[in-house]
């Protein structure tokens, strides 16, 4: 299916990118924006074209994709080529997160406990996981170089994107998809019904622990 319109999810890790996408797949009508870039096999532009075609568009033919561009991204650049061949009239859509101490944490207890998503309704995986500042710091680090990394790749492209602050997203989840789907001029969007999230945060006691000893060490006289 050749699609006629496009958009793109960038993220880095722990910004609710999983849970936006699976609301937007959920739909039906707003291409399914997995990360097909992940793991792909393809060996000439036209056949990552004709994947992305295929699984990430949806009967309106909208595709999304999302797209956290540190692993093979010179690469896929290369491969691709003109971007705006394989995504035609593309909007792109910023995710980030204000708070990056409570990024990494979040990153940091993913890494260790193997709970990177938590479904409604399922039980929280256990974590042995000692603090560790160090790595929170690191992970820190890391957040702002994948954004730097977004913003350049953008900005070289012309690209001023829409974007969506995690915490604003939590706190007023069904505007922030709506409005959203108005950015994109999905078709059908209209009266369409928003499902509720289908995934909970995962962080706790032990993550507030760790976000307010982290701080202690960091910036304590």
């Amino acid at each position: 299916m050749r699609p006629q319109q496009s958009y793109i999810l960038w993220f880095s890790q722990r910004v609710g990118s999983t849970l936006l996408a699976r609301t937007l797949e959920d739909l039906g009508i707003a291409g399914r924006p997995r990360e097909w870039f992940e793991g792909f096999e393809a060996t000439t532009g036209d056949e990552l074209r004709e994947t992305l075609w295929r699984e990430g568009t949806t009967s309106n033919s909208v595709l999304g994709i999302k797209y956290g561009p540190w692993k093979r991204h010179a690469e896929i650049v290369a491969l691709l080529g003109d971007w705006h061949a394989v995504f035609p009239s593309c909007k792109h859509v910023f995710m980030t997160r204000r708070d990056k101490v409570r990024l990494a944490v979040s990153w940091w207890r993913a890494i260790r406990s193997g709970e990177w998503h938590r479904r409604v309704g399922t039980a929280p995986a256990g974590i042995t996981a000692e603090y560790d500042r160090d790595a929170i710091a690191y992970l820190v680090r890391e957040a702002g170089e994948r954004e730097s990394l977004i913003a350049a790749q953008l900005a070289a492209w012309g690209v001023r994107p829409y974007t969506i602050v995690y915490e604003d997203m939590i706190a007023a989840y069904e505007p922030t998809v709506r409005a959203l789907l108005e950015f994109l001029d999905v078709p059908g969007r209209d009266g369409v019904t928003i499902p509720a999230p289908a995934f909970v945060p995962t962080a706790d006691g032990v993550s507030e622990a760790w976000y307010e000893r982290y701080w202690r060490d960091t910036f304590a006289p």
